[in-house]
Order: structure tokens, then sequence, then C-alpha cells
């Protein structure tokens, strides 16, 4: 069975850095998946509207995912009303079965209020005789993604194996010329892959990307363990 899934990011190159060998692995199992990032990531060092929106889609192009780019403002990301409809009337548009967003402990702040928002939005999604565009809709389940600049001593809901797609993440992450190798941080995607490797040595696989839940997941075991 083929799935939507939409996966929300604060900027360009969250989802990529968070869960990027996730979406590439689900891409590949035939699912549609679509990275909706909330505000253009502008302003940056090294970065432009137009440099940042050529990086973002050749990431996608890379993952096999579709993206679309809200207009919501960088740095200043906030848990509006008014955006929790935009966000809302995305969902509706697109109707996915489960939506990811970023873990909500962070010290960036655009990545706090855009998983709160994401949380609102899809509430606010379900409503009846609401002004929101679009048919009510309620995805299954929000699943937290860790695109995190703490570092924090995370304790994951689930780990998903992503030893086939780890080269592609690096490859859509390192689309973003502007934000690592212009910026003199080429060495962090190494990081953020040596972080997927430390994960998969925990799940017993080559490398893994975290996951967390605030809703209790259930499955039928054992299908699916490692």
């Amino acid at each position: 069975m083929s799935l939507r899934i939409l996966c929300v990011g604060a900027h360009p190159d969250d989802v990529e850095i968070g869960m990027g060998g996730t979406v590439a692995s689900l891409v590949q199992k035939g699912h549609e998946l679509l990275l909706l990032d909330l505000t253009n990531g502008e302003p940056t060092p090294f970065g432009s509207p137009e440099i940042r929106a050529r990086e973002s889609q050749e990431s996608a192009a890379v993952l096999g995912a579709r993206r679309k780019t809200l207009s919501m403002p960088n740095r200043f990301l906030e848990d509006t009303i008014d955006n929790r409809k935009a966000i809302a009337a995305e969902i509706r548009a697109f109707r996915p079965d489960y939506v990811f967003a970023p873990y909500f402990d962070d010290a960036h702040p655009d990545h706090i209020a855009a998983s709160a928002l994401v949380d609102a939005a899809r509430f606010y999604a379900k409503l009846t005789k609401s002004d929101i565009p679009g048919d009510p809709f309620f995805p299954k389940r929000v699943i937290y993604y860790y695109p995190v600049h703490l570092r924090l001593r995370i304790q994951p809901s689930f780990l998903n194996d992503i030893s086939t797609t780890i080269s592609t993440k690096a490859g859509a992450i390192r689309c973003y010329h502007s934000q690592f190798e212009a910026a003199g941080k080429a060495d962090l995607v190494e990081r953020f892959l040596d972080e997927n490797r430390y994960w998969g040595f925990q799940a017993g696989c080559a490398a893994a990307e975290p996951f967390f839940q605030k809703e209790i997941p259930a499955f039928s075991w054992p299908e699916g363990y490692i």
C-alpha cells in the first residue's frame, strides 16, 4: 500500500539532516513524499532566496521527493493562528497518512515553533465549519525527527534503518553548498552521518535515523524487527 507522507521543516535542509535517509528509503518503497519548508531559510551569510530555492529543489530531486516552500519568516517563525491555518491547508490539500515534524526541544526557536505549529495544524485540519481551504482531514500520527542544535541525550521511540540510503542522504545535504562548503562547514555533513552510524550500531545495522513519538506506536511483532 502506497502512503502519503508529509515532512515539515522550519528551513530547507532540516528534513535532509534529520531524516534524509528515511525520505529516500520511503520513496524507494513507492510512497509519495512531500517536503514542506515553512521558510526559505534566508538570510544566511552565504545564501540568497534564489540560491536556497535552487539548492532545496536539487536536494529534493536527489531524494526523489516533491518540495514546497512557504513564506513564513526565517529566524522569527511563530506559532500563530494564521500559520497554523496555513499548514492545516497544506495538510488538507496533500492529505498525508503521516506527518513528520522537528523535535520539540531545541536551541533554535524556529524548530520549536515549527514543531508546535505542526501539532496544532494537524488538529486544525480536521475541524469542520472553518475558513481553512479544503475538506477536513486528520493524519494518523505526527512523528518527530531530530535536526537539533542541542547536544541532547535523546531517547528515541524507534530507529529507522538507512544503511542503503545514507549515501543518498549525504548527497542531498551536500546540495546545500551555501550552508556547508561555502560557509566553511563541510565537516558537519560527515558529523551528521557519524551520528547515523552511531544509531545504526545501537540498532545492529550500518546506519539509522532516530525518531520520537508522543503517541504510543503499535505494531505486529516480530515483523519489522532487525
